[in-house]
């Protein structure tokens, strides 16, 4: 972290230094981005909604296991290989996303031309403001230690998000294919959003529905100059998102606040709003009933959906390589639907009808006696 402008500008005899906007920095204060901001799109509709609900020609090939790793989130589909599957099992499978958040694959033979060709079927690339090449981005690992790194910037860079949730139309899908990687360390973690707006109590819930999260580039933009020395491609921005979104294809709620971005409440004062963020903050950091952790090896691919999950890289202290190629394509502008229910809502909703259906059905079937007709 020698790198970092805010360093040299701390006295040495401070004991504890702390700075919060290093805009001193003439690299952070005298960049001009290339790009124009992102305009808000329209995404053709989500390949989930093409899929059929019972995966039968995804789940019919021949040897996959479909192996669960938490009753709440993350799938690992064991002998498949992604640069086999049809379009309707690539439907199939973002439909899989969709309810599981994460599904993982291992050992496979996708390039990276065979990746950009295949994530193009979900939908149009989207492009990360630190990203250089326009199809795809390379992820590293992290050793630096995030809690050290917060003296100097504000910027939780370890901590979880969802990618790039800052923009008008955040990406729906993410993948992420290892092509280097430690033996042990870099972990990456996911939790469910659906799960973490479950857990909350009702008055919680609704009080959330009703409000806007303010999500900000502004935070990582200074480090992306400051610690990472790269230019980012765009300047950073803000938007109001609902903090509780509809999946438009399941129908469900899922919180949509997560510690990398979200820096407050657009209907809330300042103070508010942060007790609620270290409130939700602790309530992601404690969800280990809606988490799941992922050991990386070469060849393992991670296919994500950013409206459900929330992620972090796990830091660790490797010295050999991390390095991953992430593709990510457009969503749709998240949205609230007061019509839309949570995930555990919808199970009991479910079971009742179910237990209604089996009682009307038992009434019907017999006599006055209990004798079937």
């Amino acid at each position: 972290m020698a790198q970092l402008a805010a360093r040299a500008n701390v006295a040495p005899d401070s004991g504890f230094p702390v700075t919060l906007h290093p805009h001193f920095n003439p690299k952070i204060k005298d960049h001009i981005p290339p790009e124009p901001p992102h305009k808000e799109r329209t995404p053709a509709p989500d390949r989930g909604l093409f899929a059929n609900p019972d995966k039968k020609s995804l789940l019919s090939i021949p040897g996959i296991k479909v192996v669960p790793l938490t009753e709440s989130i993350g799938t690992v589909l064991e002998n498949v290989q992604l640069s086999a599957l049809t379009p309707q099992q690539l439907d199939e499978l973002a439909l899989l996303v969709n309810e599981r958040g994460v599904v993982f694959f291992r050992s496979q033979d996708l390039t990276t031309e065979g990746q950009v060709k295949l994530f193009e079927h979900y939908g149009e690339l989207d492009r990360h403001p630190s990203q250089k090449d326009t199809r795809h981005h390379v992820i590293r690992g992290s050793t630096i230690d995030h809690r050290e790194i917060l003296a100097y910037t504000p910027w939780p860079s370890g901590d979880f998000h969802a990618d790039t949730s800052f923009e008008i139309n955040p990406p729906s899908y993410s993948m992420l294919r290892m092509e280097e990687h430690p033996p042990v360390g870099g972990d990456t973690a996911w939790v469910s959003s659906y799960g973490l707006y479950d857990t909350l109590s009702d008055a919680m819930k609704n009080f959330l529905s009703g409000l806007h999260a303010v999500h900000t580039s502004r935070l990582q933009y200074d480090t992306i100059l400051d610690l990472w020395q790269v230019p980012p491609n765009r300047a950073p921005i803000d938007t109001h998102h609902p903090a509780v979104r509809t999946h438009p294809v399941t129908g469900l709620r899922a919180l949509n606040v997560n510690p990398g971005f979200v820096t407050g409440f657009a209907e809330l004062k300042k103070y508010e709003g942060d007790k609620i963020l270290d409130f939700l903050n602790y309530h992601i950091h404690s969800a280990d009933d809606h988490y799941v952790r992922f050991k990386w090896e070469v060849g393992s691919v991670a296919l994500w959906d950013n409206r459900a999950v929330v992620h972090r890289v796990i830091p660790g202290s490797y010295e050999t390589p991390r390095r991953g190629i992430r593709t990510t394509v457009f969503g749709e502008k998240p949205y609230f639907d007061p019509k839309s229910e949570g995930r555990l809502e919808r199970q009991k909703r479910l079971k009742a009808e179910k237990e209604n259906e089996d009682k009307a059905k038992g009434v019907n079937g017999t006599n006055g006696n209990g004798v079937s007709h």
